[in-house]
């Protein structure tokens, strides 16, 4: 019985060192992708926004004033406003994630309410309007107007760049487009930089919409919990098992600006992750001075797979299951 029992233990652990042994290789998707595009016809609305952000220090009962331009990339004329809207984040009810809104008022929003423009006329005003040929690029002059006494910490708004609906016309549809600059203010005052970073997890599968894929992804989560805007990263890694290495994070990816008052997701995904094979995922999540890590090992395998070796294994069970009761049968009859 010693003996029988040593012969299925080490049948069964060749079995598992064959499937890891294949799994430890990896497979890649064959095909090209096609990179080909079909040429579009030049938009009769096409309206772009240069720089697309500004970060300004402010103090109380100051004056700023800066440009930014607005370029008609159309066929037409195009008539567009410029006007100025908080830059937030609210929570969804629907999902109960924190979603960018151009409507939510705090207290790192105020200076939307200072913000006014420059319109044809030389005079600063709140909404104006304007208007621009094709290729043409027109300079918008605004002016920050700080009040006697602000808050500490940082403010923040979108200075948009709306084109109005009656251009645009493209068989008939009327199109819109609202390009913004994003302004980050940094007051006067004691400046908290804090956060919090939870909820980090490490995934084989990724879900897109209603399709699952299998690929290796991260995801986590970063809440601004002081009073100035910071940027979180992630990054992940993904190795063999004999240390080769076979994705990270590319620098220019994997970052988000957080502002206070909001809890944002930062993620990253392996788009190339093989059909199968074994391997070291690492999952490593930076915000205001703090650092998260987490790895894991994840075995990769297609459902094919899968099923062979369930069905294998429970031959495996069923077997030695047998080979059992047909030596028990045998020592039973020897005492007879």
């Amino acid at each position: 019985m010693k003996h029988l029992a040593q012969k299925i233990t080490t049948f069964a652990f060749a079995v598992f060192l064959s499937s890891v042994f294949i799994v430890s290789g990896a497979v890649w998707a064959e095909g090209e992708e096609d990179t080909t595009q079909p040429e579009l016809e030049k938009a009769a609305t096409s309206i772009s926004i240069s720089p697309v952000s500004k970060i300004l220090q402010l103090d109380a009962n100051s004056v700023y004033e800066d440009s930014f331009k607005v370029t008609n990339n159309g066929s037409e004329q195009m008539d567009f406003e410029v006007y100025a809207s908080p830059y937030s984040y609210t929570v969804s009810e629907s999902d109960n994630e924190y979603k960018l809104g151009f409507s939510h008022e705090n207290s790192y929003t105020q200076i939307t309410r200072w913000v006014t423009f420059k319109d044809l006329s030389g005079n600063y005003v709140e909404n104006p309007r304007f208007k621009a040929e094709p290729g043409e690029s027109v300079e918008i002059s605004y002016r920050i107007s700080t009040p006697s006494s602000i808050p500490a910490g940082g403010q923040y708004a979108v200075l948009f760049a709306h084109t109005l609906s009656s251009t645009g016309n493209i068989g008939g549809i009327k199109t819109e487009a609202s390009p913004g600059l994003v302004v980050f203010g940094r007051s006067s005052g004691d400046t908290i930089t804090s956060g919090e970073i939870s909820n980090l997890v490490i995934n084989r599968t990724t879900k897109s919409g209603d399709k699952v894929k299998n690929t290796i992804s991260a995801t986590a989560k970063i809440k601004n919990t002081g009073n100035v805007d910071f940027m979180g990263t992630g990054r992940l890694t993904v190795e063999g098992i004999l240390g080769q290495s076979y994705y990270e994070t590319p620098a220019t990816e994997g970052r988000i600006s957080i502002i206070p008052e909001s809890e944002l997701t930062v993620s990253d995904e392996w788009e190339k992750t093989p059909y199968f094979g074994l391997f070291k995922v690492t999952w490593s999540v930076s915000g205001a001075g703090k650092t998260e890590t987490i790895s894991q090992i994840i075995l990769i395998l297609p459902a094919p797979i899968i099923v062979a070796m369930v069905l294998l294994l429970t031959i495996i069970i069923i077997w030695i299951i047998v080979m059992v009761r047909k030596r028990k049968e045998r020592r039973s009859r020897f005492m007879v």
